[in-house]
């Protein structure tokens, strides 16, 4: 395969899993590969930690989302099926990274919507509402009982 097409860099072989990796396996790949590669820790040189971390971020980022991976699957399997075999080859669109066709840049992290919020994030929202209610409505009441003092610098 050419360079720039999605198999010259196989998400699944990058961290070490086969096709069928479930999303715990996958999570568990990453950690352990984020954890030798990162540049901060890596004993690799600082640009080829940093490339190479990169590289697992973006696969971990691909494959741990449903979407995402089912289009990187079918774009892995046009190509095993030799949709280019036969003298037809992908439209440029299907041969960009996941990245690039969502319009984001490499390395920026998911999107808030991206996923629900969890029950415990709605619970700390919720709480936060009602201390900033009740830290206005106490400072309100302070307002409206205290006795119009003069101010002495002014």
């Amino acid at each position: 395969m050419p360079p720039g097409t999605l198999s010259a860099l196989n998400y699944y072989a990058l961290l070490g899993l086969s096709n069928g990796a479930t999303v715990p396996e996958i999570r568990r790949a990453y950690r352990q590969l984020s954890k030798r590669y990162h540049p901060d820790t890596s004993p690799l040189p600082q640009e080829e930690a940093r490339e190479k971390f990169q590289q697992i971020k973006d696969a971990y980022k691909t494959l741990s989302n449903d979407r995402e991976r089912h289009l990187y699957d079918v774009k892995l399997r046009l190509e095993r099926e030799g949709m280019g075999g036969n003298g037809v080859s992908l439209p440029p669109h299907w041969k960009r990274t996941p990245d690039s066709a969502y319009g984001r840049s490499p390395g920026m992290g998911r999107e808030l919507s991206e996923r629900p919020l969890s029950s415990g994030e709605l619970f700390v929202l919720l709480i936060l509402g009602i201390t900033l209610i009740g830290c206005l409505l106490l400072a309100i009441a302070i307002g409206l009982t205290r006795e119009n003092v003069p101010s002495p610098y002014l």
